[in-house]
C-alpha cells in the first residue's frame, strides 16, 4: 500500500474486497423513514463505494446484494429492492463505457422475472471485455452455491472430486478468493456468504451502517488490512 498526497493506493496484496452490505433498514428507521428508503440510499452508496474501491486500485469487488433467505422479508420491501436492481441495471448499461466494469452476477437467477434476467444477461454480455470485476451476489446463499457446484461436477461424471474441482465449479471461479470481507451494521457473522472462498480471508466488522460507509472508512479498512500478517496456516 502507498499513500501519495494522503491518497491510498493498494498493491497486488489486496486484489479482492467483499462487502456484506448490512444496515439499510436500520439506517432508515433511525430517521423515521420506511426501510425501502434505506435501501434506496444504500444503493446510491453502493455505487460510490465501488467507484472508490476501483479508484484506489482494487480490481475485484463482491457485494452481498440479496440472499436466498431475503425472500422472507415483507413483499413490499422485496419488490422495492428488485425495482432498485432494475434501475441499476439500466444505469449500468447507459454508463458502461464510462466505468468499464465487468459485471458478474452470483446466484440462482432462475427465480427472477424474465425482464430482470434479460437485463442481467445483457449487462454481463456487454461488459465481458473489461478488466475490473464487480460481483453482485443476488439470490445467493453459500451452501446453495456449494451444492450447485457438486451437482455440476456430478453431471460431468467425476468419480473423485478435488478442492480445485469445487473451486472451479463455484460462481466465483473467474476470480481469486476475497482478501478481506467487510460487514457493516454491527453484526459479527458471515450469514451464508462466501463460506468456501473465505478460508483465508481477513474479516473486518464495523458498526457503521451501510449507507454511511464512506471513503474514509474504506481507507481505514485498507490500512487495517495492511497491518495484518497473513500466514495461510504457516508460522
Amino acid at each position: 500500500m502507498a499513500e501519495i498526497d494522503n491518497k491510498i493506493k493498494v498493491d497486488e496484496r489486496l486484489r479482492h474486497i467483499a462487502f456484506i452490505m448490512d444496515g439499510n433498514g436500520r439506517w432508515a428507521q433511525k430517521r423515521m423513514m420506511p426501510r425501502t428508503y434505506g435501501h434506496k440510499v444504500g444503493a446510491e452508496n453502493f455505487r460510490r463505494v465501488v467507484e472508490y474501491c476501483n479508484e484506489i486500485g482494487i480490481k475485484i469487488v463482491t457485494v452481498y446484494a440479496f440472499s436466498t433467505e431475503n425472500w422472507g422479508r415483507p413483499r413490499g420491501e422485496v419488490e422495492a429492492i428488485m425495482d432498485l436492481l432494475s434501475g441499476y441495471l439500466d444505469k449500468c448499461e447507459r454508463e458502461m463505457e464510462e466505468h468499464k466494469i465487468k459485471y458478474n452476477f452470483l446466484g440462482d437467477m432462475s427465480v427472477l422475472t424474465d425482464e430482470l434476467r434479460e437485463k442481467i444477461e445483457r449487462v454481463e454480455k456487454l461488459s465481458s471485455g473489461y478488466d475490473i470485476n464487480l460481483n453482485i451476489a443476488l439470490n445467493y446463499g453459500s451452501r446453495a452455491e456449494i451444492a450447485h457446484a457438486f451437482s455440476v461436477l456430478a453431471k460431468k461424471g467425476l468419480k473423485e472430486i478435488s478442492e480445485d474441482d469445487i473451486s472451479g465449479a463455484l460462481y466465483t471461479s473467474h476470480c481469486p478468493d476475497p482478501d478481506i470481507i467487510v460487514r457493516t451494521g454491527g453484526d459479527i457473522r458471515l450469514s451464508n456468504f462466501l463460506l468456501w472462498q473465505a478460508q483465508y480471508s481477513e474479516f473486518y466488522f464495523t458498526d457503521v451502517l451501510w449507507p454511511d460507509l464512506s471513503s474514509e472508512n474504506i481507507d481505514e479498512i485498507v490500512r487495517e488490512f495492511y497491518r495484518r500478517k497473513r500466514k495461510y496456516g504457516k508460522v
